[in-house]
């Protein structure tokens, strides 16, 4: 079909940024990444990297398929895009962003499923991953309930600043990642520029924004009644996974989301050209971290595409083998994200 590649040309694919206005914005995504942003009439919070929403949806900005947007990839494509573990052909899976905290996100909570169907309204089931790119000093991360806290302390206190004394609480150390299943607890601290992937959905349940109004003194609707339905009151573990301490002096990959069935995660540390294969079983979402990579088949221009600092690059299922390439001195980090 005229404007789309052969299966056999597929190449890695990178996409426009969608830039969201927050009124919690930060100013990361400019000074860290080093990007352009549009003139906005609020900061820009969030930068959407690879998104199939209707509301909302990417488009490839590389190689003879630059202008498709993602959903008509999805579409025309179907598994030798997704590959074979995908369980839906009609959309993309997953939705991967960039989050640029200046302040305190609101104190929030996503359904699984079951509260999905239980509150009902279009509610979509989201689990999600979040990884540490940069964090300023004093940032934090509130995530998951305290083992002593109470249902019944929770909603006396939903109102309250305090309300975040029931919450597990974690100093920002960039290379950090936390998993944050549907049903937890959680805000994001000013200060952080975070990698976040997550299941497309859009579904969040604001329970609190800490008192916050906009320039024209309005504060946010709240979603207390939905959120106390989504919370999973009986999960009080730590969403944290610890970060690699240390240099790397071989390739290594290192386990960080597997036992969950909407995505798996790798952190990538490597000092040299890393090949790997998608067996045409899952896409690849490889996301540059702190250096520039080549990713594609090695020796062939068309099929590679290079990717900056916070960009995520698609490897179609079909692509099979190809190579990730550092292209500066030194440790490159590279979070992969597989079905």
């Amino acid at each position: 079909m005229e404007g789309f590649s052969e299966v056999s040309m597929l190449y890695p694919l990178k996409f426009e940024p969608i830039y969201q206005e927050r009124i919690w914005g930060g100013d990361q995504l400019q000074t860290v990444l080093k990007r352009q942003l549009p003139e906005t009439d609020q900061p820009i919070g969030e930068s959407w990297e690879l998104s199939d929403r209707e509301e909302a949806c990417s488009r490839v900005v590389n190689g003879p398929m630059a202008g498709r947007t993602l959903h008509e990839l999805v579409t025309h494509f179907g598994r030798a895009l997704l590959g074979r573990q995908a369980r839906r052909l009609d959309r993309f899976p997953l939705l991967v962003k960039l989050i640029d905290a200046g302040e305190r996100l609101s104190l929030q909570v996503h359904p699984d499923e079951a509260a999905a169907r239980r509150i009902g309204g279009g509610a979509e089931a989201k689990t999600e991953m979040w990884y540490v790119m940069s964090a300023r000093r004093d940032a934090r991360i509130l995530a998951g309930l305290l083992g002593r806290a109470t249902k019944q302390q929770l909603v006396a206190d939903i109102a309250s600043p305090t309300v975040e004394n029931f919450l597990q609480s974690y100093p920002s150390q960039p290379g950090d990642a936390y998993f944050i299943t549907a049903g937890t607890l959680h805000a994001i601290g000013g200060g952080n520029l975070i990698l976040e992937i997550q299941q497309n959905s859009d579904t969040t349940y604001r329970v609190s924004d800490w008192g916050r109004v906009d320039a024209a003194g309005r504060s946010r609707e709240l979603h207390v009644e939905q959120g106390m339905q989504a919370i999973d009151f009986t999960n009080r573990v730590s969403p944290r996974i610890a970060g690699v301490v240390g240099a790397t002096i071989h390739n290594r990959k290192f386990d960080v989301v597997v036992h969950c069935p909407f995505f798996q995660v790798s952190d990538l540390h490597l000092v040299d050209t890393w090949s790997d294969n998608t067996r045409e079983d899952s896409f690849h979402l490889l996301s540059a971290i702190n250096a520039p990579v080549l990713v594609g088949k090695p020796g062939i221009p068309e099929r590679q595409t290079r990717i900056e600092p916070g960009e995520t690059v698609l490897v179609p299922a079909a692509m099979a083998g190809y190579v990730i390439e550092p292209l500066m001195a030194g440790e490159t980090r590279v979070v992969k994200t597989t079905l």
